[in-house]
C-alpha cells in the first residue's frame, strides 16, 4: 500500500516542481549582429512565463543594458509578477557599444559631434531587434510594446519611440539628458528655447504619435541650473519637454506622467527606487 501511494505521490510532487521552475524569472544572454551599426549587440533577455496564449507577452525594450544588475529590474520584475501586479513581459536589454555615438537624437548630432550613430541606431531597433524579439519568443505580435531609458539612454528612448509611434506605445525616460544641445552653454549666443536639441525637435515635428510617457528626474541629480531659478537642469529641461508635448495636445494631460523626487540622484540607486512603478504603469494589471 505504501508503494502503490509513493508511486502516486512522486509524480504529483515532481510535476508540481517542474510546473514551480517554469513560473521562475528567467535571464540569460544572447547576441544579435546588427547590419546597421555593423558590429554584434549584446543583450541581456529576462522574460516572465510564458501565457497561454503568446499575444499577451507585453514587451520592454530598454537601453544600457549592460547596467541591469545595477537596475535591479530582475529582481523587481519577479517580484511584481508575483504579485500580479504586471503582465506577463519578455524584456530585451540592450548592451551599448559606443553609448556616445549611439545615443542621441538620430540625424542631429550635438556640438561635440556626440550621437553621430544615433540614426543607425534607430534603424537597428526598428528593423532588426524587433523582428529578433518575436523570432525569439514565437510572438507574432506583442500586447505592447515599451521602450525606456535612463540618461542618455532615455534621451535616445524618447527619440525612438517619437519617430516610431506606430510600433511603440509606451516609453519611460529616466533622468533624460534633454540638455543636448547644439552649441557650448558658455557660449555668448547659446539660448535654452533654440538650441536644446530634442526640445526643438518636438516644438517643430508635426507628427502627432499615440505615445504615453512616463518621465523621471531627482532635485539631487546635478549641480547645474543654467537660468539660476534654483532648480536643477535635470528637472528643468525635463518639466519644458513635457510643456511642449501638452501644449502640441498630442495626447490628453493624462496620458503624461511625470515623477520628482527630492533625494532622487543620477544614479541606478535612485532609478531602481521609483523602477517598480514605471513599471506598474505601462504593464499594470
Amino acid at each position: 500500500m505504501k508503494q502503490k501511494l509513493k508511486n502516486v505521490i512522486m509524480p504529483v510532487v515532481a510535476c508540481f516542481l517542474l510546473a514551480g521552475c517554469h513560473k521562475k524569472i528567467k535571464q540569460q544572454e544572447d547576441e544579435i549582429y546588427s547590419r546597421h551599426l555593423q558590429e554584434h549587440i549584446k543583450l541581456t533577455i529576462i522574460s516572465t512565463p510564458m501565457p497561454d496564449n503568446n499575444s499577451d507577452m507585453n514587451l520592454l525594450l530598454l537601453n544600457d543594458g549592460q547596467d541591469v544588475d545595477q537596475l535591479r529590474i530582475k529582481n523587481i520584475t519577479d517580484s511584481l509578477y508575483k504579485k500580479k501586479l504586471i503582465l506577463p513581459l519578455l524584456i530585451v536589454a540592450i548592451h551599448a557599444g559606443n553609448r556616445m555615438e549611439d545615443y542621441g537624437v538620430g540625424g542631429y548630432p550635438d556640438f561635440k559631434n556626440n550621437g553621430s550613430k544615433a540614426d543607425k541606431y534607430d534603424a537597428f531597433i526598428s528593423d532588426e531587434l524587433y523582428d529578433f524579439a518575436k523570432k525569439k519568443t514565437g510572438v507574432r505580435k506583442f500586447n505592447s510594446i515599451v521602450i525606456a531609458g535612463c540618461s542618455l539612454g532615455g534621451l535616445s528612448a524618447f527619440d525612438i519611440a517619437w519617430n516610431h509611434a506606430d510600433r511603440i506605445d509606451k516609453v519611460g525616460v529616466f533622468s533624460g539628458s534633454f540638455w543636448y544641445r547644439d552649441k557650448d552653454t558658455t557660449g555668448a549666443d547659446y539660448a535654452d528655447d533654440k538650441d536644446r536639441i530634442m526640445l526643438n525637435k518636438i516644438k517643430s515635428s508635426r507628427k502627432r504619435p499615440k505615445l504615453t510617457y512616463w518621465f523621471y528626474a531627482g532635485d539631487k541629480e546635478e549641480a547645474g541650473d543654467r537660468d539660476h531659478d534654483g532648480i536643477t537642469d535635470v528637472v528643468d529641461d525635463t518639466k519644458d519637454l513635457v510643456t511642449i508635448i501638452k501644449n502640441k495636445n498630442v495626447c490628453p494631460p493624462g496620458d503624461i506622467v511625470f515623477t520628482e523626487t527630492p533625494e532622487g540622484k543620477h544614479d541606478y540607486a535612485s532609478w531602481s527606487k521609483v523602477l517598480p512603478d514605471f513599471l506598474i504603469w505601462a504593464f499594470g494589471r
